[in-house]
């Protein structure tokens, strides 16, 4: 009864004393998932003209194949640019569900999903991207109900968009406002991040000089950037917890921390590094165990010359070794068919095939539900027949 915690008297006997319990190795315990992006339509709502009843139909649809493909997860972008699927009492709607920021789509979109999902027993991961504002550059075109419209001073502009600045505390204090709401209304399995924090490099620096002279405190400008980041997933991890132990936190960062040409500790690779270029000190979060789960997006093929899946994934399984956070790969399924490396529908089913040689790898996740759905090349049958012929818990 209720929501299943606390019912069950104690020393109450195993319903099949004859069947033992599921293990904790193999494949009968596996995250599998698959990302369900919202922003500009990658996954859904494809059409943000469509009624919210087609909508509602194309969700359960990509559900669908999530269960077809013996998947049990899903991770759904909830807050793409400091907006909204759900009514926030901080943030706008969000613009991606009826085109307009700040329009009520006549319904609760993440109450809708999460009940979706779960009656698919289908865990639900809530993506959030904490600091991404805009992917243009013009604040008045956002909703007046938008924090970054009532505090332009929290806004830079880099690149071609918006971003929220990560060294001013009242930014960390609305992602983790944001983050906590949703905790604490909703019945979501786990809050995720993806890889956005301080915004990739774009041709000159993060106009953060002020932030940096105001709160620097001395600090070299490379390490406050990364200490401003760690507050954020320090400060999240312990609100999450503390309000609903048994919903989890994890990353999906950028697949390289530090190459070891920078750092003998990083890995065999020629790659950006999420460490100096976006400030994620992503070792550094699993070893102090600010999160549950991480999972690295190694969209790279076997043997590729700058960053070998092989290499990078016996790289990160020996991160989380004596750790208790649990290593998931994030696999690039929207790479399939575009270049002469990924020619090969059997690529990714590689990619699984090379993690069973690494025990604490413990499943995958497939950017994006779309690719899942397109099946290029047959590659998801293939995934599907090779390595999940069956459910997983």
């Amino acid at each position: 009864g209720g929501d299943g915690r606390g019912t069950v008297p104690a020393g109450a006997k195993a319903e099949c004393p004859a069947v033992a319990a599921p293990g904790d190795g193999g494949r009968s315990r596996q995250l599998r998932g698959m990302w369900i992006a919202t922003v500009a339509g990658i996954d859904w709502p494809k059409d943000t003209a469509d009624p919210a009843a087609k909508q509602r139909e194309q969700f359960t649809r990509l559900l669908d194949t999530a269960t077809a493909m013996n998947m049990n997860a899903v991770f759904v972008q909830i807050r793409p640019n400091s907006d909204a699927f759900y009514p926030s009492p901080y943030e706008p709607w969000s613009q991606w569900i009826t085109g307009t920021q700040g329009k009520d789509p006549g319904y609760d979109v993440l109450a809708f999903m999460i009940k979706e999902a779960h009656a698919r027993n289908l865990e639900f991961h809530a993506w959030y991207n904490p600091y991404r504002v805009s992917r243009q550059a013009d604040l008045k075109k956002l909703s007046p109900k938008s924090p970054a419209r009532q505090h332009p001073d929290w806004v830079r502009k880099y690149g071609t968009g918006l971003w929220y600045d990560p060294g001013i505390p009242q930014v960390r204090d609305l992602a983790t406002r944001a983050v906590m709401d949703v905790v604490g209304k909703y019945d979501i399995d786990a809050v995720h991040f993806d890889d956005y924090f301080y915004p990739y490099p774009e041709g000159g620096e993060f106009p953060d000089q002020a932030t940096y002279k105001a709160h620097g405190g001395g600090m070299d400008k490379g390490d406050w950037r990364r200490k401003n980041v760690d507050t954020l997933v320090q400060t999240l991890s312990g609100k999450i917890h503390d309000a609903k132990p048994w919903v989890r936190f994890g990353i999906s960062p950028f697949g390289v921390w530090r190459n070891a040409s920078t750092d003998p500790r990083g890995s065999d690779t020629r790659a950006l590094q999420s460490y100096d270029d976006i400030y994620a000190d992503t070792r550094t979060w699993i070893k102090k165990g600010w999160v549950d789960y991480i999972t690295p997006q190694l969209y790279w093929p076997i043997g590729d010359p700058r960053a070998d899946y092989a290499e990078l994934a016996g790289w990160w399984a020996d991160q989380v070794k004596g750790t208790g956070v649990q290593l998931t790969i994030g696999q690039g399924a929207y790479r399939v068919g575009k270049d002469a490396a990924w020619k090969d529908p059997a690529e990714l089913s590689k990619h699984l095939t090379l993690n069973a040689r690494h025990p604490k790898i413990r499943g995958d996740v497939f950017f994006s539900a779309s690719d899942i759905v397109s099946n290029r090349r047959g590659f998801a049958a293939r995934l599907r027949d090779d390595h999940y012929p069956r459910p997983a818990i």
